[in-house]
């Protein structure tokens, strides 16, 4: 079973929530990230929560230990069900943001982001070599294990490795899906909806593979169908 999550992609409220209501029964889950909350704080979460539906709160926190747990307090408070913060930040920050949660909220830690390649997490890193998203990846999520961290989010090429290595109790997040043929747009390392849930993935981020398609109900729908397909079931 793997929950799908819909990417809020979204510049103001006002689009935001004709496209939940767009999208109607279809959708239970939403990703609400950086572009949405820093224009319309947090009463776009209330606002979209009031229509039943649940929240990834995607704000990728990365800064000293105090100043993360803050703000995973501050985001407990908002009644989210998931938020992520990067693994990068470091031991301290990871384990000050685990013991700032409360029982409702689930962290997630971002390993490497889907958008960069061998060549450009080198160049991001120092590594004028290069360096291997397959190694770094579960090497991070290893870290944010060991820290009290719920979850990971990495793309479907590491969920794998991942799962083997975190086991099966770990969320494992999964941005990049695309439909078969679908654009890769600004991502680098993309997946099909079946071949994520297949590698370990707990939950699908969809973004413009549905909120960009003629008829969203429809291409949710046929994300549901391709995984139900391939692993008999999806919720």
């Amino acid at each position: 079973m793997a929950d799908i999550i819909v990417a809020l992609d979204v510049p103001d409220a006002p689009e935001a929530l004709r496209l939940v209501d767009r999208l109607g029964p279809e959708l239970d889950f939403v990703k609400v990230g950086l572009e949405l909350f820093t224009r319309e704080g947090p009463d776009v979460v209330r606002r979209i929560q009031e229509r039943g539906v649940r929240i990834f709160l995607d704000l990728k926190l990365h800064d000293i230990p105090n100043t993360v747990a803050a703000a995973v307090r501050s985001a407990s408070g908002l009644g989210v069900e998931l938020l992520t913060l990067h693994a990068s930040g470091g031991r301290r920050m990871l384990e000050a943001a685990a013991g700032a949660r409360d029982g409702s909220l689930a962290l997630l830690a971002v390993t490497v982001l889907t958008s960069l390649d061998s060549d450009g997490l080198g160049e991001a890193w120092g590594r004028p070599e290069g360096a291997n998203p397959s190694d770094e990846a579960p090497r991070l999520a290893g870290l944010a294990m060991e820290c009290g961290i719920d979850g990971v989010v990495a793309s479907a090429w590491e969920a794998g490795s991942i799962r083997r290595q975190i086991g099966s109790a770990a969320s494992i997040v999964t941005p990049g899906i695309r439909l078969e043929g679908g654009a890769a747009h600004d991502q680098r390392r993309v997946a099909t909806p079946s071949r994520a849930v297949q590698e370990g993935a707990t939950h699908l981020v969809l973004g413009r593979a549905v909120t960009a398609a003629e008829d969203p109900q429809v291409a949710l729908a046929a994300v549901r169908s391709e995984i139900a397909g391939a692993v008999g079931g999806v919720r």
